[in-house]
């Protein structure tokens, strides 16, 4: 019987070549391995081929030839037909966090890397650990300098501090949508607003939970939205203890509507509270959704000047954000109560809501 096929053969010609600096000779041997191995449906040979050459040539600082080797890696994944596990993320998370912040190399591997967990997982949008992953990575200014050789998601890696990337991290930790990616996002944005507030003692923190609340609630992520949100006013108490009107919850609701918010002195916490509480009952029998529909169209005349964002002349509007509110607002009543929005909004304001929030946005504050 033939011995089975094994990457030892092509990864002892190609990774001497590294350690003695001659990445051009060792990339090209990579690619012609992989190749061959590919051309006879000997995957995980190829697998293991690149992704240890890709990894080597990372950890020498050759992030055009890793990210390379990289995206064959994913097309090796294509033609297996590899399945999303811990250990074939792994992979691309160590080749990521390797690949470091200059450049666009680091921003082709992880939209290569997003779109196969797309097509290989259960999440349209991409895979939730992933953009966790991800998320944590531009937030926490992580750039990897060593891996252990295993390729477990969730093993120990050493790193140094570089420089955050709120807007970034934030995108990321949307479109994992978990409850830990919830709850990283509200010390995010928490963060962010001690950074942007303390040059601007004015500013209301109530934009930067608004920046997390309303993506999770557009969406239809309740859980995200409300654990973002508690976390966010959690750590704001702590930092100001004089925002809260009240020192314990106030009760909401009767029964087993019953439920609790903070009530603070800031109208823009107060309103996301009762609005993620109100469209989480929006989705109940047809009439307690009928009641929740009432609740929204009065919470919005309070606060917003209508579930037409503000279209009423002379609307008093108590909420931060402007035209982003404006927005959020026409777009929640209509996923979650059937509210038909205004002849004169866009053809597709959420669309158009999100492409503002992550189109880009000034690191002292965000823009709304």
């Amino acid at each position: 019987m033939p011995p089975a096929p094994s990457p030892d053969t092509a990864l002892k010609a190609i990774l001497p070549l590294i350690a003695q600096g001659d990445a051009y000779s060792a990339h090209q041997k990579t690619r012609t391995f992989a190749s061959r191995y590919t051309k006879a449906k000997q995957y995980d040979v190829a697998i293991q081929v690149l992704f240890q050459s890709a990894r080597e040539l990372l950890k020498a600082g050759q992030p055009g030839s890793g990210t390379d080797l990289g995206g064959m890696l994913l097309d090796a994944y294509e033609a297996k037909g590899e399945t999303l596990t811990d250990e074939s993320r792994g992979r691309l998370t160590q080749l990521i966090a390797l690949t470091g912040p200059e450049g666009a190399w680091r921003d082709t591997l992880i939209s290569k890397s997003v779109a196969w967990t797309a097509k290989a997982g259960e999440c349209p949008a991409g895979d939730p650990d992933l953009h966790q992953y991800i998320g944590e990575l531009f937030y926490k200014g992580l750039q990897h300098i060593g891996v252990h050789q295993e390729s477990n998601f969730s093993q120990a890696v050493s790193l140094i501090v570089a420089e955050s990337d709120f807007p970034r991290a934030e995108s990321h930790l949307v479109s994992s949508g978990t409850r830990d990616s919830a709850l990283l996002l509200a010390q995010l944005l928490f963060e962010w607003y001690q950074s942007a507030s303390s040059t601007d003692s004015s500013l209301d923190p109530g934009l930067f939970a608004l920046r997390g609340t309303i993506p999770y609630l557009t969406t239809t992520n309740i859980l995200a939205a409300r654990t973002l949100l508690d976390k966010f006013i959690s750590l704001l108490v702590v930092a100001k203890p004089d925002i809260l009107i009240h020192k314990e919850p106030v009760a909401i609701g009767e029964g087993a509507d019953r439920d609790e918010i903070w009530a603070t002195n800031n109208h823009t916490l107060n309103f996301l509270q009762l609005a993620v509480r109100i469209c989480q009952r929006g989705d109940s029998d047809a009439g307690a959704a009928r009641e929740a529909k009432q609740a929204w169209i009065r919470l919005c005349g309070r606060y917003t000047g209508g579930v037409s964002g503000a279209n009423t002349p002379g609307a008093k509007v108590l909420v931060a954000g402007g035209d982003y509110t404006r927005e959020a607002v026409i777009s929640l009543s209509h996923l979650y109560f059937n509210i038909q929005p205004p002849r004169s909004s866009s053809v597709n304001p959420l669309g158009d809501m999100m492409s503002a929030l992550f189109g880009g946005s000034a690191p002292s504050a965000p823009r709304m």
